[in-house]
């Protein structure tokens, strides 16, 4: 018996002595890495069935062969363990899990929770109480959407804070253009703004019928009172919003609200798209690819979903899938649903009709997705086996860490590391490393120190992001660097393939090169290209960070020259307030009431910033 067949039938041994009843069970690998979250409303039948010589598909397959143990947590009903194990993949991000990129990848448009709300992009979802819309499928459309909503409507496109800023100021130029409702004048009331906004939320909501005919109803009314400015404002809008509809495919009766999942692959690629009905027309529409690694069972199907509706605030009463789950599947999904929306949801795999016809559309759309995909990142696994040819690596290099040293003078001196993983950059797996033991500017020594810290990382029980070797190391430099990552390597007993990247007289990139020779990368287009995107992404990540550290040293420096704040003080006021700007426009009052500033810390900070214009804070002090 194999060392993996004894290891397997110890994990079937341990999974038969699971309970019958919901849970969440976490799969690890040797390293003691989660690879893997799922979850079951019978955790002894679903856990089990990993480790019995039943036929797996190849994913499953593979995920199984590198589990070494797994952990397991009771809960006491099916939803309980759905939002525990949406909650864990986001801790762990599991490798054979398949999920949403981090929400700030996708664009929102949010309506803020402030008494005069704003309407703004962004890519970021916040627990604010503010309302948020998409993901949607591009920047372009967001901003479309925005700029009908703002000028249309008239909702102010400006950064003024109301109700704060009303009077203060005259109207901007979109004002007399007819473009924004004009609060700042104070001719607007908060309920006539409120009203606005509710017209605004049902546009994002995709209900823009029932927007129309408030606006005729109230352009008729205003054409009565002879408003014929404010009723030609209204028809303007009616129109802008008639247009939008005919723009919008109509695929139902008006009054069905839907969201339509669909599911499609081209080996290794897989896709799930969505196609969101609002009063019987399409209003929007995502795709979301996943690579070679992830799991694609049921489970993890189901669990898109309950990801997919925690970022999203609009659940629709009918929910369309072109995939099927099993009866308690789909009951704990509606229930899962229903308990979010309010409301209940239905969840419906249909399998003749109109509806079905609907999914097949979203279907060849997914599957259409995932060949482009697929297409792309054949290109891409193209110019990687390229590039193994031509540095003749043993193996291709689908992770690529590139180095880089940035300082300003010789202070913050910092080094950055990018990843690259299937010629892709990996963002979430870049890391920074201020210098410690270097004096002076030693750009040697720094790649020595944060190339020795990195690759010690490795060796520890702790390795975390830092548990993977690259199948390629670039540093930005010349002979001399690879000499020192080589001697890094070398001291660890490690071996990976170390390449520099030189650059021409102009900073643009030259040549890969050893310690004894240069290579020509110009005549491959592809490759050059590749290592192009590298190096510059790794100089521009390594200077941001530089950037950021005399950022802060600066504001540290500007604080503690004021009498009585030291380091610490000059921590707590930055922690609080935010920026250097915000502590400047701060009352003596509200600095005060930071916890670990006293009285007499405010007042000093306050004078220091604004001498002895205004009134003394003093008096508001018993100093």
């Amino acid at each position: 018996m194999s060392k993996h067949e004894a290891n397997n039938e110890k994990l079937l041994e341990k999974a038969n002595s699971l309970p019958l009843c919901p849970g969440v069970y976490i799969m690890k690998n040797k390293a003691g890495q989660v690879i893997y979250v799922g979850k079951s409303r019978k955790l002894k039948n679903r856990v089990s069935q990993y480790f019995q010589n039943s036929k797996k598909n190849t994913k499953t397959a593979r995920m199984v062969y590198f589990v070494e143990d797994f952990d397991y947590i009771v809960c006491h009903t099916e939803i309980e363990a759905l939002t525990l194990e949406n909650s864990l993949i986001k801790q762990y991000t599991p490798k054979y899990n398949i999920r949403l990129k981090d929400a700030k990848t996708y664009p929102y448009i949010k309506i803020t929770a402030e008494d005069y709300p704003r309407i703004i992009f962004t890519r970021s979802r916040l627990a604010d109480r503010a309302k948020y819309f998409g993901p949607f499928s591009g920047t372009s459309t967001v901003f479309s959407i925005l700029d009908l909503l703002h000028k249309s409507l008239g909702i102010p496109n400006c950064k003024r804070s109301f109700p704060k800023d009303i009077g203060k100021e005259r109207p901007c130029i979109y004002y007399q253009m007819n473009q924004c409702c004009g609060v700042c004048t104070g001719g607007v009331s908060r309920e006539d703004y409120h009203e606005l906004i509710r017209m605004a939320t049902d546009i994002l909501r995709g209900h823009s019928g029932a927007v129309i005919q408030q606006l005729e109803s109230r352009m008729y009314t205003l054409a009565e009172k002879e408003r014929f400015e404010a009723a030609a404002q209204c028809r303007d809008t009616i129109k802008a919003l008639h247009a939008l509809r005919q723009k919008q495919n109509v695929v139902a009766s008006p009054d069905t609200n839907m969201d339509v999942f669909g599911f499609g692959a081209a080996d290794p690629i897989a896709c799930i798209s969505v196609m969101y009905v609002r009063d019987g027309a399409v209003v929007n529409k995502n795709d979301f690819t996943f690579d070679s690694a992830g799991v694609l069972e049921n489970d993890s199907l189901s669990s898109f979903l309950v990801d997919h509706y925690i970022r999203n605030d609009e659940i629709p009463r009918m929910i369309l899938l072109s995939f099927a789950l099993d009866s308690e599947e789909l009951q704990t999904m509606e229930d899962f649903l229903s308990e979010r929306a309010g409301y209940r949801v239905t969840v419906r795999h249909p399998v003749r009709g109109a509806m079905r016809e609907l999914c097949e559309t979203v279907v060849k759309n997914a599957e259409e997705t995932a060949r482009q995909a697929q297409i792309k990142a054949q290109k891409d696994e193209t110019v990687l086996v390229q590039l193994a040819n031509l540095l003749r690596l043993e193996t291709i290099p689908e992770r690529i860490e590139a180095y880089d040293i940035s300082n300003i003078g010789a202070e913050n001196i910092t080094a950055g590391m990018v990843v690259f993983e299937k010629g892709k950059s990996a963002k979430s797996q870049y890391r920074s490393f201020t210098i410690q033991s270097v004096n002076g500017v030693d750009d040697y020594g720094s790649m020595r120190e944060a190339l020795s810290r990195r690759f010690k990382r490795y060796a520890t029980e702790e390795a975390g992001s830092f548990a993977t070797l690259p199948d390629l190391l670039l540093v930005d430099g010349g002979r001399n660097h690879v000499a020192v990552a080589k001697e890094v390597l070398a001291s660890l007993a490690l071996s990976v393939p170390v390449f520099g990247m030189v650059k021409d007289e102009y900073h643009k990139t030259r040549a890969l090169c050893t310690e004894e020779e240069e290579i020509n990368i110009a005549r491959e287009k592809a490759v050059y290209m590749l290592i192009y995107a590298i190096q510059e992404e790794v100089h521009r990540f390594t200077v941001g960070r530089t950037t950021n550290a005399k950022r802060k040293t600066l504001r540290h420096s500007s604080l503690e020259k004021i009498e009585g704040i030291g380091p610490v003080k000059a921590k707590k006021l930055l922690a609080t307030m935010g920026t250097l700007s915000a502590i400047k426009q701060a009352s003596a009052e509200e600095l005060a009431a930071i916890s670990g500033i006293t009285d007499t810390d405010a007042y000093r900070v306050y004078q220091h910033f604004h001498g002895s214009e205004g009134e003394d804070p003093k008096e508001d002090f018993k100093i």
